[in-house]
């Protein structure tokens, strides 16, 4: 049963469940429609949302509705492991048409609340804070954290690449190294390189095997024949990995790969791995029919990507803002 207590007349709150895809993802259509935030998502997309071991859907997400359509949402979730401080990321959004009723200050209530109890349920030990996002043209959700006294933490930029436009860069790989497509008999191996790679970026904690299978090689948009690895012997020195989502192509008819990670061990910076396997990645994507590679940089990341991207073609498109409030 939901509740309308707390909420704006004509509001009924509940978690969302598998019964409830459709629904969540005609909300999120019709808000990329107005806020142009580059995400679609199909019913099968948010079902495997709701299919995350780590996620509690009966206390860590909320739908509202009203009239039947659920017109905003809610979502908590937290890191595997904390390294230095628990990030708790807060997300959500409100109908274009709900929009100025009261209703994002609300949510926003809910989600501040959530994110401190699930902080102390699970970590109470390390420093905590909520995090939260935006694009950068979201005036109102803007207003909405700074009025909350969340602030500014981070710059995202998204970025693409259109093929075919003009020639990849030639980038061999350093000598003494080979790559190779992934294959499923690297994945552990994969994990943990992921991890150790990414061990020094901000936001960044280590993935657990399910949370891995959940949101990288076992998504439903990742790509295996579109993702590469490079191997010192029997060693995986860096990566690359591939997505394709659907719905967004059905949405903009153009058929896009996503670079969801690039990482290289600390100890084999520095010799243009990672460029000779981007490389590779839009020339297999090309020829694979593929017409555009996008990916997102942090804009402080410490190893130089923002510069290595552009140099192989990256346009940054729009900015994403992230904001932090730290969890008394």
């Amino acid at each position: 049963m939901g509740t309308t207590e707390g909420w704006p007349a004509g509001i009924e709150a509940r978690p969302i469940d598998k019964g409830d895809a459709e629904a969540w993802a005609g909300l999120l259509g019709a808000v990329e429609k107005v806020d142009q935030i580059g995400e679609n998502y199909s019913a099968d997309d948010l079902l495997e949302e709701l299919g995350d071991p780590h996620l509690v859907a009966a206390t860590d997400t909320l739908g509202l509705w009203a009239g039947g359509r659920m017109v905003a949402y809610g979502k908590v979730t937290g890191p595997d492991e904390v390294v230095d401080v628990d990030r708790v990321f807060a997300e959500g959004c409100v109908d274009p048409a709900w929009r100025g009723r009261g209703l994002g200050g609300s949510l926003m209530t809910w989600l501040a609340d959530r994110a401190t109890a699930w902080h102390h349920e699970r970590h109470p030990e390390a420093p905590g804070e909520i995090g939260t996002s935006a694009i950068s043209t979201n005036s109102s959700a803007i207003r909405l954290f700074e009025s909350r006294d969340f602030a500014t933490s981070r710059y995202f930029f998204q970025m693409e690449r259109f093929l075919g436009t003009e020639p990849v860069p030639a980038s061999p790989v350093a000598d003494g190294l080979r790559l190779v497509t992934y294959d499923l008999s690297y994945d552990e191996a994969l994990r943990l390189t992921h991890n150790e790679a990414f061990r020094e970026h901000w936001g960044s904690s280590p993935r657990d095997p399910d949370s891995w299978k959940t949101w990288f090689t076992g998504s439903r948009a990742f790509r295996g024949t579109q993702s590469y690895l490079v191997l010192d012997g029997d060693k995986i020195v860096a990566y690359v990995l591939g997505y394709e989502y659907e719905a967004d192509t059905a949405v903009t008819g153009i058929r896009e790969l996503y670079v969801g990670q690039v990482g290289t061990r600390s100890d084999y910076r520095g010799r243009g791995i990672a460029r000779a396997v981007l490389a590779r990645v839009l020339t297999e994507a090309e020829q694979s029919g593929f017409q555009r590679v996008s990916l997102g940089v942090d804009a402080d990341n410490p190893t130089g990507a923002l510069g290595l991207y552009e140099k192989l073609g990256f346009q940054t498109t729009h900015k994403n803002i992230n904001y932090s409030l730290p969890i008394k």
